[in-house]
C-alpha cells in the first residue's frame, strides 16, 4: 500500500533542438534512506521510490565554500570520462550553502501522527527518540511545541523555551498510537501554535512526523497544499519526516515539505534521526536561499547530446528561470547540491540517429566567441525575506585533458 510518484527517466536530448536545460535543485534525502530501509529488509525497492538526485545529494562531496552570507551559494563544476560509457563525459555541477556562524532562535512546532498505523517498533517509539534528539540542541531562546493527531488534533505541548528538557521530554514520553489519521485537523492547530508563537527574525517551522497514511477529516490534498502554501507566504515553513512502511506515502511526504519551503527527510533508524535532527540540524532548520534554479545552455559546437540524471520531478520550463514567481526549491545552512549531466561531445559517436534532413552544418565563424566555452551557467536564488531574485552566471570552459576524475565525482558517478 505504500505510494510513490511515477517517474519517467530523464532521456537523451539534441543539443541542436533543445540547448537548455533548467530544473529546480533538490535538498531531500528521503529516498535514499528509504531505499536504503528496503535493502537491509532484503528486498529491492520500488521502481518509482529511486529518485537518483536524492542518493546523490545524501552525501557532502567537500565543495568550496561561499566567502559570506551576502552570496550564500558557491559554485562547482567538473568534467571526466563516464565510467559506464566510452564515448561520454560526465558534468558534474556542485552547489555549496553558506554556513553561518550561529543560528537564528527557532520556533518549533513537533507535529506528530499517533494514529494506529503508528504503533510499530520503527514508527512512533523511533519517532519519540528523534524528537528528544533534536530537543536536545534547543536553547532559552528557542521555543517549542507538539501537537499530536488521531481522530482529533490535541495539543500536548503549548510553546515552550527550549530551555525546559524535562517538561518537552515528559510531554514526548506521555504519547501512544492508536485511532484514525485526522491529518488535516493536526496541521492546521499546528500553523496556529506556529502563528501563536512566531518569531519575526527567528525560524518558524512545522515539523510534521508521520508514516504519511493520511485517512481521515479533509484528506482532499488540494486543499492542504493550498493552506500550507498560504502559510509559507507568511514565512512559516513545512519539515517532513517520514516513518515506518507498509502504508508509507512517500509522494505526498515530498510534496507537502515541497509546498512549504522545507526539507523532506526518512528516518529508518536512531542514527540517520542524529544526522538528520543533531548533526545537519541548521540545514534542516535554517534557509539561507529560497527558490533556487538551476540553468544551463550547451554549446552545440561543442556538446551534441546530453541528459540531466535524475530531477525528474524538478524540470522547469526555460521561462520559468526568469520567473521570480515560479516556486523552486530551497537550501539550508550548509546545505549542498550535487547534479550530473551525461553529455556527448563533439566527435564521439551519438546515441541519437541523425536526421536525413538535420540541421546545416555549424556555419564557418559561428562559435569565435565561444568556441572555447563547453557550457553556460546560470544561477538564481532569492535571499531570505526577498521577492525578488540575484543571477549568478559563469562559462563552462572545454577542457584540454579528461583522463582522470576527482574522488567526489567518481563517488558521485558510482
Amino acid at each position: 500500500r505504500e505510494r510513490y510518484a511515477k517517474l519517467t527517466e530523464n532521456g537523451v536530448l539534441l543539443t541542436r533542438e533543445q540547448p537548455v536545460s533548467t530544473f529546480s535543485i533538490d535538498v531531500d534525502t528521503g529516498g535514499y534512506a528509504n531505499l536504503r530501509r528496503f535493502l537491509n529488509q532484503g528486498r529491492l525497492p520500488p521502481k518509482d521510490a529511486v529518485r537518483t538526485e536524492e542518493l546523490i545529494n545524501y552525501f557532502d562531496y567537500a565543495f568550496p565554500q561561499p566567502r559570506d552570507r551576502a552570496q550564500p551559494l558557491a559554485l562547482t563544476t567538473e568534467l571526466a570520462p563516464t565510467p559506464w560509457n566510452p564515448h561520454t563525459q560526465l558534468l558534474l555541477v556542485g552547489l555549496q550553502g553558506f554556513v553561518p556562524a550561529e543560528r537564528p532562535a527557532a520556533n518549533l512546532v513537533f507535529l506528530i501522527d499517533v494514529s494506529g498505523s503508528m504503533d510499530q517498533p520503527n514508527k512512533l517509539p523511533l519517532l519519540i527518540s528523534a524528537f528528544k534528539l533534536l530537543a536536545g540542541q534547543l536553547e532559552a531562546r528557542d521555543r517549542v511545541s507538539l501537537v499530536t493527531y488521531a481522530g482529533n488534533a490535541g495539543v500536548v505541548l503549548e510553546p515552550t523555551p527550549g530551555d525546559q528538557p524535562a517538561k518537552i521530554l515528559g510531554a514526548l514520553e506521555q504519547l501512544r498510537a492508536g485511532g484514525s489519521t485526522h491529518g488535516a485537523a493536526g496541521i492546521e492547530t499546528a500553523y496556529r501554535l506556529a502563528e501563536q508563537a512566531r518569531l519575526p527574525e527567528g525560524i518558524n517551522r512545522v515539523i510534521l512526523a508521520t508514516d504519511g497514511d493520511f485517512n481521515v477529516g479533509t484528506v482532499n490534498h488540494e486543499a492542504l497544499i493550498q493552506l500550507i502554501e498560504q502559510q509559507r507566504a507568511k514565512g512559516i515553513s513545512l519539515t517532513t519526516l517520514g516513518f515506518g512502511g507498509g502504508n508509507y506515502n512517500d509522494q505526498l511526504m515530498e510534496q507537502l515539505a515541497d509546498k512549504g519551503n522545507g526539507n523532506y527527510a526518512y528516518i529508518d533508524t536512531l542514527r540517520e534521526a542524529r544526522k538528520v535532527l543533531v548533526d545537519e540540524l541548521a540545514a534542516t532548520l535554517e534557509t539561507i536561499a529560497g527558490d533556487v534554479k538551476v540553468q544551463i545552455e550547451f554549446n552545440p559546437a561543442q556538446v551534441t547530446e546530453y541528459r540531466l540524471i535524475g530531477y525528474e520531478n524538478r524540470l522547469l520550463a526555460r521561462e520559468d528561470f526568469n520567473n521570480d514567481r515560479v516556486d523552486a526549491g530551497e537550501v539550508g545552512a550548509g546545505h549542498r547540491v550535487t547534479a550530473l549531466y551525461e553529455i556527448t561531445l563533439a566527435g564521439q559517436p551519438p546515441r541519437i540517429e541523425p536526421l536525413r534532413y538535420g540541421a546545416a552544418p555549424i556555419a564557418a565563424g559561428e562559435t569565435s566567441a565561444t568556441g572555447g566555452e563547453l557550457a553556460f551557467l546560470k544561477l538564481r536564488y532569492k535571499l531570505p525575506g526577498q521577492g525578488e531574485s540575484t543571477l549568478i552566471s559563469q562559462a563552462i570552459a572545454t577542457p584540454t585533458g579528461l583522463e582522470s576524475a576527482s574522488e567526489r565525482l567518481r563517488f558521485a558517478a558510482a
